[in-house]
């Protein structure tokens, strides 16, 4: 039995949408047919979850919150003894969004066809990210489902309250700058050529000041727009450019020698590394599994590629904490953790004290940063708006000069 997303029209002409639970797309038409209903279009979820994927191409999943949520209220009730289906179809039922509600359905008509849980959770990869499969795969096989989807509910829900917490952080200094920008085009495009035209009548020199002044004004009118779209251009290869690995990974070590960015760069990577192979280690995931996992949510080319080394030397026997010191790219801190798990048998207990450690550390400098970055914009801007303002003024207390 599958999960179809149906589109009809009923007796008065309104479209009606849904899912509905068959066999094959026939039966669900017929089903269809006996509440009155005309089908227009039936297609499996799985088949119509990947079509939008390959339309849009990037993205494809659900938010993070929804991921959150529906995992937290999956473990609850599998914690309280409800059988897997019922509790897939009852995740399904108090979701809002119809997507949502499709996509559980579908991964329970898998369930329901006899296949494991992770299965069903492998036909829609965009929604279900690998970590989330693998860690279920081994929470079915251990019989520790419950324990497991509790775990991943707590990791999911972290990650998204990192991810809004820097969200909100980097949105005040993004709209000042944006703000500050704007409004200093307007002064340079507007405000001044209106008041410089006073100045064209005098016989005297202009103050160095007031010229350059009026010659950054004229640029801007003149090849403000040109300007824009040569830098949007600029950047839009730099993006290209970034795409591709050569390029790419030389960018990302460049970042982790500048000082504050390499640090927050570091940080953020070792924390997400952390964490999720923590949560995978005690999902009694295989270590190097959880490795190739765990690596890829490092965004850093140099450290993500430090964990694949890392890897190959861990097969060959060597622990985990001095193949990662290898490489020097991780804090010394976050190794001594791991070793020291590794030592007395509590690697997952430090794995995950080695992420809360590096999100402490993240969170106070984002919040150093923030607090210095805010009043910095506020008093650049006034120092270049009182520029333009004395550069608009000294002709004019040169000409109280001359007629005195």
């Amino acid at each position: 039995m599958g999960a179809f997303e149906y589109v009809a029209v009923d007796a008065g002409g309104k479209e009606r949408k849904g899912v509905l639970e068959g066999d094959t797309a026939r039966q669900v038409r017929a089903l269809l047919r006996e509440q009155q209903l005309l089908p227009v279009s039936v297609a499996e979820v799985a088949q119509t979850e990947a079509t939008r994927t390959r339309s849009f191409g990037i993205g494809g999943g659900i938010s993070s919150t929804e991921l959150a949520l529906l995992t937290r209220q999956l473990a609850t009730l599998v914690r309280s003894g409800l059988p897997l289906e019922e509790s897939l179809l009852a995740v399904s039922e108090q979701s809002e969004r119809a997507r949502v509600k499709s996509i559980m359905i579908g991964v329970r008509s898998r369930v329901m066809e006899g296949h494991a849980l992770a299965d069903g959770f492998a036909d829609f990869p965009k929604v279900f990210p690998e970590i989330y499969r693998a860690t279920v795969a081994a929470g079915e096989q251990s019989g520790r489902l419950d324990i497991v989807l509790e775990r991943l509910a707590d990791y999911t829900e972290s990650r998204q309250q990192i991810r809004s917490k820097v969200t909100g952080a980097i949105i005040y200094p993004i709209a000042l700058t944006f703000f500050a920008v704007s409004i200093v085009t307007f002064l340079l495009s507007y405000v001044v050529p209106m008041v410089t035209e006073v100045f064209s009548s005098m016989k005297a020199e202009l103050p160095i000041s007031t010229q350059i002044l009026i010659g950054v004004s004229n640029y801007v009118r003149s090849f403000g727009l040109y300007t824009a779209i040569a830098l949007a251009g600029v950047a839009a290869f730099f993006v290209y450019r970034l795409r591709q690995l050569g390029p790419k990974r030389k960018f990302h070590r460049f970042l982790l020698r500048v000082p504050l960015v390499g640090r927050l760069v570091r940080g953020s990577n070792t924390a997400r590394f952390t964490r999720t192979l923590a949560i995978l280690t005690a999902s009694a995931v295989p270590v190097l599994e959880a490795l190739r996992i765990a690596g890829e949510v490092v965004t850093n080319v140099p450290m993500n590629e430090a964990v694949t080394e890392a890897a190959a030397r861990i097969r060959e026997g060597a622990p985990i904490g001095k193949s990662l010191a290898a490489s020097k790219l991780f804090p010394p801190m976050t190794i001594h953790l791991i070793a020291s798990g590794e030592t007395s048998g509590e690697l997952e207990t430090m794995l995950q004290r080695a992420a809360d450690n590096q999100d402490r550390e993240l969170d106070s400098l984002i919040t150093a940063l923030l607090g210095l970055l805010g009043p910095a914009l506020i008093v650049g801007m006034g120092l270049f708006v009182m520029g333009i303002v004395i550069a608009l003024l000294l002709p004019i207390f040169q000409l109280n000069d001359l007629v005195a």
